[in-house]
């Protein structure tokens, strides 16, 4: 609870700071109370309390992923300054940043379907403006539009399926609901069963998995790539933790029903982003593809229905959002050296920076999932928890898609040793101190994975 109210406290000073132009606290502030929240949230280990008359719950699943949340949006913050250095709105994009992770905390601990629905609509629509960030750029006006567009569907879809959810069972609260369908005791099984369908199309969307993925690619090519970098991470993160909690942990008595559409969504959401990332040649419209190929792994967890389930989404959702923030901070060092985002940027890399071409190793060959990384093991649980529940046909498809993404992450790696521009690259301090802290993650997470493991 302490940790929501900083986080949005901090927002609420950034637009104080603008209106008493007092803007060169803020990013000092920021960081300060990033720092303070991540404490609290440390300090708040091994409770389970809940406030707001039951609506939130803080337990050790919740607390986990915040701080997975906060550790990446302070990485962000360490990137973001140089992309609005000439922007007159800075304190506006922060505080939508800040608002969005306030949204995020609450898709963590909601234990109430009211809970759910602010948290998505706090964190999306700060996401839709921010999309639209670069005011002189088409393509990331018609990104903030279409987003704004689909995620209005999707809003749509949940707030019909929670209607349905309270109709079949008096009870906008999840222990509520979670002890009526173990009872049987429902107002309707067929209107329970629609509200759930509904609300996970709605989740499915939010986190751009198929086939409801029509989305990433466009949005994640047009916003600016600093945008690109947390939604990727801090919003994907978030959105998975809230279809965790709900369908492993409150619709596991209708999971008969539910759990084959999402064995499917998982194996096809696996199979599309891997393969369609084969064919691109733009690097950021192949991470985009690359995320929501990573949406399907993680939705493995969901249908896993064990107890090491909520262990390996967390692992996964660590080495996701490290190797993620890394990969769009190198693109965004090599796209604002050499003005594009094709793989043809990345030549001559290794001989430009070999600092650079180092950490961009690092990076992919963790999103691809090979050792020594901390990818390795987050597929390994993965896998793991999901052959334990005899899902096997799905973790083959699970490495073919794998196998078939060290093709296009080792496009990346084999074009840096290409001839190309050998002009030395030049590159704030900030951009090191992050790939940095996310090369150490990565490696150390891949050498000692247990750091992570016995939390939940």
């Amino acid at each position: 609870m302490n940790t929501l109210l900083i986080i949005a406290g901090i927002g609420i000073f950034g637009l104080f700071s603008e209106i008493f132009r007092i803007k060169k606290t803020l990013l000092p502030v920021v960081f300060l109370g990033l720092a303070a929240a991540l404490v609290t949230t440390i300090l708040d280990w091994n409770t389970n309390v809940t406030y707001f008359n039951n609506m939130m719950q803080v337990d050790n699943f919740s607390l986990a992923f915040t701080a997975v949340l906060i550790g990446i949006t302070f990485l962000w913050f360490i990137v973001s300054p140089g992309f609005f250095l000439d922007e007159t709105s800075k304190s506006d994009h922060f505080t939508l940043i800040l608002f969005a992770l306030t949204g995020g905390v609450l898709l963590t601990s909601f234990n109430n379907m009211i809970m759910l629905f602010l948290g998505i609509e706090i964190l999306s629509i700060s996401m839709y403006i921010l999309a639209g960030s670069n005011k002189k750029s088409l393509a990331s006006n018609e990104s903030a539009f279409k987003y704004f567009l689909m995620g209005s569907f999707a809003t749509g879809f949940l707030l019909f399926g929670i209607t349905l959810v309270y109709g079949a069972t008096g009870s906008f609260d999840l222990d509520v609901i979670t002890t009526q369908i173990s009872a049987g005791n429902l107002n309707s099984s067929i209107m329970l069963l629609m509200g759930i369908l509904l609300i996970m199309i709605a989740m499915v969307f939010k986190v751009s998995a198929a086939p409801f993925h029509f989305w990433a690619p466009d949005v994640y090519q047009g916003a600016p790539t600093v945008i690109t970098a947390f939604m990727s991470t801090v919003v994907k993160t978030a959105a998975l933790a809230a279809f965790f909690r709900l369908f492993a942990h409150t619709f596991t008595g209708m999971a008969d029903v539910w759990r084959t559409i999402l064995v499917v969504i998982s194996a096809t959401t696996i199979l599309i982003g891997n393969i369609t990332a084969v064919y691109q040649t733009n690097v950021k419209r192949m991470l985009a593809y690359s995320s929501i190929a990573h949406a399907g792994y993680m939705i493995m967890a969901i249908v896993a229905l064990n107890t090491a389930a909520s262990s390996a989404l967390l692992f996964y959702a660590i080495a996701y959002s490290i190797s993620s923030i890394a990969s769009f901070t190198i693109l965004l060092m090599v796209s604002n050296s050499t003005g594009n985002d094709s793989i043809e940027s990345f030549h001559g890399l290794a001989k430009k920076s070999p600092f650079l071409a180092v950490m961009t190793i690092i990076s992919m060959l963790s999103l691809a999932g090979i050792p020594p990384t901390a990818g390795f093991f987050a597929k390994y649980y993965i896998f793991v928890a999901a052959m334990e529940n005899y899902l096997t046909p799905l973790v083959l498809i699970a490495i073919i898609g794998s196998l078939i993404g060290v093709y296009f992450y080792f496009k990346i790696i084999i074009a840096m040793f290409r001839e190309g521009n050998e002009k030395e690259m030049q590159f704030s301090g900030t951009y090191k101190i992050v790939l940095v802290i996310a090369g150490i993650l990565a490696v150390a997470l891949g050498v000692f994975p247990g750091l992570i493991t016995g939390l939940l």
